[in-house]
């Protein structure tokens, strides 16, 4: 109801004097894009600490390393914001800089490099480690109901451990890795702080992950823009919120219905 006057007013009034699709591309675009960014790096971390946790490390060590990637939810999204901007973001000038001498024929680091660190790059590198911690559990506890008859079959059969993770572990908890993907992917779109912290928003669509010019998120631009907004541009951001409402209530809804594809399996089905 509060988006309908933004939906139904003329182009020229929304802000931008674009429309309301020109206006909120970008920002869906940089939404999409920084939170898969964010799924590439915390996918692997994930389900690797996840195997280390449940099959490698001694019980002991694995309770202690569980509680802390579970401490990792707890921070707030300020603190990961100030970490990106002071620490994380100068760090990387280095490397991104390495990044467009050396691969700046591939469109994602054409550049010219920020000088400031304050990129999609490292964006997606804050998203990655707050999206870690669900990740982790997820995978944890599906890689932890791999019958065991299954685990002892493939060790009794000559296989090494690490061989037994592959025919049974993996196989068995792929759905719950999936899951465990579209919650964290529901998660890294729906972040506001950290983001409107650390991106420099100049709008526009750009697959350039280390310049200085980067598209926005919806959930940023609203933070940033929403207490300087009167009339239609409120209506405006409203529309743009229920379009990230509807893409993460489609991310949620997948993930949902992944989970409960595998609710009944049994080991001994």
């Amino acid at each position: 109801w509060q988006a309908w006057p933004a939906l139904v007013a003329d182009p020229e009034q929304i802000p931008g004097g674009k429309g309301l699709t020109s206006y909120i591309a970008p920002l869906l675009f940089g939404t999409v894009l920084s939170a898969v960014i964010a799924l590439l790096i915390a996918t692997p971390l994930a389900i690797g600490i996840a195997l280390f946790i449940t099959h490698y490390a001694p019980r002991r060590l694995a309770q202690a390393l569980g509680y802390l990637v579970d401490l990792l939810a707890a921070v707030p999204s300020l603190v990961y914001g100030l970490w990106g901007v002071f620490v994380l973001a100068p760090k990387t000038v280095p490397v991104t800089t390495w990044l467009s001498e050396k691969l700046g024929f591939i469109p994602l680091f054409a550049g010219p490099p920020s000088t400031t660190g304050r990129t999609m790059f490292v964006v997606g590198i804050v998203l990655a480690v707050m999206i870690l911690p669900i990740m982790t559990a997820v995978n944890r506890e599906v890689f932890l109901q791999t019958p065991r008859l299954h685990e002892e079959a493939s060790l009794a059969l000559g296989a090494t451990r690490w061989e037994m993770i592959q025919m049974a572990v993996i196989p068995f908890g792929k759905s719950g890795v999936i899951s465990g993907m579209m919650l964290g992917l529901g998660r890294a779109l729906g972040e506001t702080m950290a983001i409107a912290i650390i991106l420099s928003m100049s709008g526009g669509i750009s697959f350039n992950l280390i310049g200085s010019a980067n598209p926005g998120t919806i959930a940023g631009n609203i933070a940033l823009q929403f207490p300087e907004s009167s009339g239609l541009a409120v209506n405006t951001l409203i529309a743009s919120g229920l379009v990230l409402f509807a893409l993460t209530l489609a991310v949620n809804m997948l993930a949902r219905w992944i989970v409960s594809r595998r609710a009944e399996f049994s080991g001994a089905n």
